[in-house]
């Protein structure tokens, strides 16, 4: 068990996570409960999912919880996508956005390779 606070990828994928909520609040009010949602709850879920997984008892869970974490980036990557062509971010936010979530994609996959050694 680790403290998943001291972890750089969990401190960048938490700071993304606020940008992404400050940002949607200037999305339409009709995506409230569809894209601005869903959007909040993955970007969400890998901070969440990297806490969780530092609480488990062995490298295995804390790999699957890892795994689980990236997949929820990619769902980020997609949804920062999708709200760009939308016109729901700038361009600038967006390219911001996508730099940090490949950062954080690419911490945790070698995490996740460090876990599993």
């Amino acid at each position: 068990m680790q403290n998943y606070k001291n972890l750089n990828v969990w401190v960048k994928s938490h700071e993304i996570t606020l940008k992404i909520y400050g940002l949607t609040n200037g999305f339409p009010k009709e995506e409230i409960y569809s894209l601005t949602s869903q959007i909040k709850r993955c970007s969400s879920s890998i901070p969440a999912n990297i806490a969780e997984g530092c609480g488990k008892n062995s490298n295995k869970d804390l790999g699957r919880f890892l795994n689980i974490a990236l997949g929820s980036a990619n769902e980020t990557e997609y949804f920062l996508l999708l709200s760009k062509d939308l016109g729901y971010l700038t361009l600038e936010d967006h390219q911001l956005l996508e730099k940090t979530i490949n950062e954080i994609k690419a911490m945790l996959i070698s995490l996740i390779q460090k876990v599993r050694l």
